[in-house]
């Protein structure tokens, strides 16, 4: 053995002496960077429709459907009756011997899946097992191209045998369906009958067979509808006639095409006025409710709506509905319309009488900060549903008033954004719908009227976010326990959300690399991993640590102060602050102090510091004895233990 070679092993084992008496005196914690840190987040590179960077590939493809539908409302007996013709087109470079189509109104039939997997003596907003009602889709006729078609109903869910396939690269398919159903009076939170004391709101939502989604990831998405996953929806255009009692309004998500068969002549200029004011304008109004000359004469009208490039139609029919409107001015210097239709129970300043103005102000600011509202009309609809989207309309409660129904009318249309715009599989990822919206709600907040209705909420809800009982981002809603849906769907991505704008990214990367996102989306299907490449790529940083640890993972964040000291034992050398991270998530760390004289001073350490340990010394620029440091002051971050973040002087 050469001299070299055994001086180099003898540092060798004294350095591993040293680390091991080291190691062995500190205390335990829970936390392993190289899990954290791991390099192996990606396995998977670019494939011809999805590029490493997060962007849409050449060769991606997406089917689109056009609907021709067809409804009549019996307010005596609450069926609906329907027609439907489905072009369906596959542009997907296999041929298909088959459709799956969504049948999601046979979730209130007796025996579905999602009602008998409701547990008898629990009540759910989703269903009710103990509940007589007897609802779903009867269907009378399916053709394809005219001809009586092979198919099989199972659940909420319907498979169409095909005797030709539909071929690939551009090959089409026409589907005639019809079929009748009764609408249940409160269903799982989506739609619904209110009662009133001028006439029932009939608020109308899954209501026609729907294509269900194929595509690159998993080609036929046939998730059974089992209530609290919502939708995943392929894009097209819809003709939509609607035929309900004269007494009737009927409020969708499209462009009214016939205003003048079914609006009085007072009605229609009242509707032009409205769409060129920035003021709200009564369409109709609380008095004219109850008199029979507010609305044209005889049995029943037709409204014929339109909607180009949406993934979904809904609407909503009522003879109790008070009505108004003003213009919404886009970016482009595009002008739509803003409704409200609400019942007299809703009316007031304090209560609905300001629901124009708020889907006003929701659309403007979104359309501004992310991406232009790309539908004719945005109608707030009051019913007993607690807040539920569609494209170009919303259905929010109807006792909402003052700051909750900002709250409510704001986050409803944020959805026109999540998922309506940027079509995510919401069955499986519903924080890409939920936590997104959260997240762009929180901003909106600060923006209406200076703040009017800010969120200024320091509760520590980390033991809600992280505790024994609480779940992972990742999980489908199905999978999730109710009382946890709030906070990992909405609460929880919104928070990691405004955590990487403000503190890990800034708000000019982050909003440049979360437009591109949009953009880059819009109209399209991304998965989690197209939105996590898409900000690390535009952002540039590598996030891997974080989208672990936030969404793939349920780490839970505890750091700490462990000690404080002088250098050499003199203030004038300056203080030297020991910090811990305890458990296995890690963010950058918000670091504060005061000294006895009142100065302070602040510090942020990135998470860096935490690549290669659980135990950092950083030292504070202060001459002068310290009167206390702390961890994340203003409470940004949810830490488990906050007793452990602040070290004040003896």
């Amino acid at each position: 053995m050469t001299k070299s070679i055994f001086t180099c092993l003898w540092f060798l084992c004294i350095g591993t002496t040293t680390w091991a008496q080291i190691t062995s005196d500190k205390p335990a914690r829970n936390y392993d960077p190289h899990a954290l840190f791991s390099p192996s987040f990606y396995t998977v590179g670019s494939t011809i429709t999805r590029s490493a960077d997060g962007s849409p590939n050449v060769g991606y493809w997406q089917q689109s459907v056009d609907y021709k539908l067809e409804a009549s409302l019996n307010d005596a007996t609450n069926v609906i009756t329907g027609k439907e013709e489905i072009s369906y087109k596959n542009n997907s470079p296999q041929d298909l011997e088959f459709l799956w189509l969504l049948l999601d109104q046979n979730l209130f039939a007796k025996g579905s899946r999602g009602q008998d997997r409701m547990p008898v003596g629990v009540r759910s907003r989703y269903g009710d097992a103990s509940s007589n009602f007897d609802g779903g889709f009867k269907i009378s006729s399916v053709t394809v191209g005219g001809v009586k078609a092979n198919y099989v109903v199972d659940d909420t869910r319907m498979q169409i045998r095909l005797s030709e396939a539909v071929k690939a690269n551009g090959g089409k398919v026409k589907v005639q369906i019809e079929y009748s159903f009764t609408l249940p009076k409160y269903g799982a939170d989506r739609c619904g009958i209110l009662p009133t004391k001028n006439g029932d709101i009939y608020a109308v939502a899954q209501w026609y067979p729907r294509m269900c989604v194929y595509d690159d990831v998993l080609g036929w998405n046939v998730s059974p509808y089992l209530g609290p996953s919502e939708f995943y929806c392929e894009y097209g255009d819809f003709e939509v006639n609607i035929t309900a009692p004269a007494s009737h309004i009927v409020v969708g998500g499209g462009t009214l095409e016939n205003e003048k068969d079914v609006l009085t002549a007072e009605q229609q200029k009242r509707m032009t006025q409205a769409k060129n004011s920035d003021a709200t304008v009564a369409i109709r109004s609380a008095a004219e409710v109850t008199d029979k000359n507010s609305r044209p004469g005889g049995k029943t009208l037709t409204w014929k709506y339109t909607l180009k490039n949406a993934r979904d139609f809904s609407w909503a029919s009522s003879k109790s509905f008070i009505w108004d409107a003003a213009k919404i001015n886009l970016p482009s210097g595009k002008k739509i319309l803003a409704q409200s239709a609400y019942p007299a129970e809703s009316d007031g300043n304090k209560k609905w009488g300001r629901s124009t103005e708020y889907v006003k102000a929701s659309i403007e600011n979104y359309s501004k900060r992310w991406f232009e509202y790309p539908y004719p009309v945005a109608v707030n609809v009051a019913s007993n549903i607690g807040g539920m989207e569609y494209p170009g309309i919303v259905f929010c409660g109807y006792r909402a008033a003052g700051e909750s129904l900002w709250g409510v009318t704001d986050h409803e249309f944020g959805h026109s954004w999540f998922p309506m715009i940027v079509g995510s599989n919401e069955r499986k990822y519903g924080w890409m719908d939920e936590g997104f919206n959260t997240f762009i709600n929180g901003i909106a907040s600060q923006d209406f009227n200076n703040g009017e209705y800010r969120d200024a909420d320091k509760r520590d809800y980390s033991k809600y976010f992280f505790g024994p009982g609480s779940e992972g981002i990742m999980y489908t809603p199905d999978a999730m326990k109710e009382a946890n849906i709030g906070n990992a769907l909405y609460s929880k991505p919104g928070l990691g959300l405004q955590i990487l704008r403000e503190n890990i990214l800034g708000p000019d990367r982050f909003d440049y690399a979360f437009k591109t996102y949009v953009k880059r989306w819009a109209y399209k299907h991304p998965t989690p991993q197209d939105f996590f490449r898409t900000m690390e790529n535009v952002g540039g940083e590598d996030l891997s640590w974080f989208w672990r640890g936030w969404f793939l993972e349920n780490y839970k964040l505890d750091q700490s102060i462990e000690n404080v000291y002088y250098e050499n034992a003199s203030v004038a050398n300056g203080a030297v602050v020991t910090l811990a991270n305890n458990d296995q998530m890690a963010l950058p760390v918000l670091l504060t102090w005061q000294t006895k004289s009142g100065t302070k001073g602040s510090r942020i350490l990135p998470v860096e510091i935490w690549n290669n340990t659980d135990e950092f010394k950083v030292k504070l620029d202060t001459k002068e004895e310290l009167a206390w440091v702390k961890i994340d002051a203003e409470k940004r971050f949810p830490d488990m233990k906050e007793d452990n973040n602040t070290w004040t002087a003896k």
